[in-house]
């Protein structure tokens, strides 16, 4: 399995320094997933309210900032190299990415209390779909940075296709209802937004296992296609 195991080092405080600077992820990630499961309540039963979710927000920010310097310390006192030191780097990129999955979260939220979006029942079944696909990537994601499998990552990756082909099918469907009916532009534009974040936090759940192959290959893959990532993964 082409994965990343620590725990190889004279230094048993390394090894937990490793150990816990990757759990402090998972942990961020964990806060982030519960976040976006609030914020698309509304989308999907139109008589629930959005939750107040700016504290949710800060504390992951905090919790970013925290995990930042936590790195930055690892960093000055270890002077990691190889893996290790791919670790820290994907650590850091990892929690930006998450920070920015809790920014889209906050702004699907507060879209969600507008009037207009919550008119979203013809469009139920599209947007649970994408929903769901952007929910379930991102768990993966998460799983594969928790394992480090790069295998697995490239798996995940490719399941942001499919959250694109949702996006762009529901993207159609509500440009058409604007040219149908100009009464529904206002409604079409506000789920567009919506839409919009969460075709990116696929982009984002993607990043976070470009971040796994990093790690485990030693290969910054961000350029790359799916193909030529799966590729490089698989080489000896």
């Amino acid at each position: 399995m082409n994965s990343y195991r620590p725990g190889r080092h004279i230094s048993h405080q390394f090894d937990n320094e490793l150990e816990d600077v990757r759990n402090r992820v998972l942990v961020m990630g964990g806060m982030v997933e519960d976040l976006l499961q609030k914020a698309v309540v509304p989308l999907l039963d139109s008589n629930e309210e959005a939750e107040k979710l700016v504290v949710h927000d800060e504390k992951i920010n905090q919790t970013e900032v925290e995990i930042d310097e936590f790195c930055g310390q690892i960093l000055a006192r270890r002077q990691p190299t190889a893996r290790d030191l791919r670790l820290v780097i994907a650590v850091g990129k990892a929690i930006s990415d998450l920070e920015r999955i809790g920014d889209e979260a906050k702004m699907i939220a507060r879209k969600s209390t507008e009037s207009k979006v919550k008119e979203s029942r013809p469009y139920y079944g599209q947007l649970r779909l994408l929903v769901q696909r952007v929910q379930g990537m991102l768990n993966q994601a998460l799983d594969a940075f928790a394992r480090m499998d790069a295998e697995s990552a490239v798996a995940v990756a490719r399941q942001d296709k499919n959250i694109d082909d949702s996006y762009g099918e529901l993207l159609q469907s509500l440009i058409d209802d604007m040219e149908d009916s100009p009464k529904k532009v206002r409604r079409s534009v506000e789920l567009m937004w919506v839409t919009r974040s969460l075709e990116r936090i696929g982009d984002h759940a993607a990043n976070i296992c470009e971040h796994v192959v990093y790690v485990v290959k030693g290969k910054n893959v961000s350029h790359l296609s799916l193909d030529e990532m799966d590729d490089e993964v698989n080489k000896f």
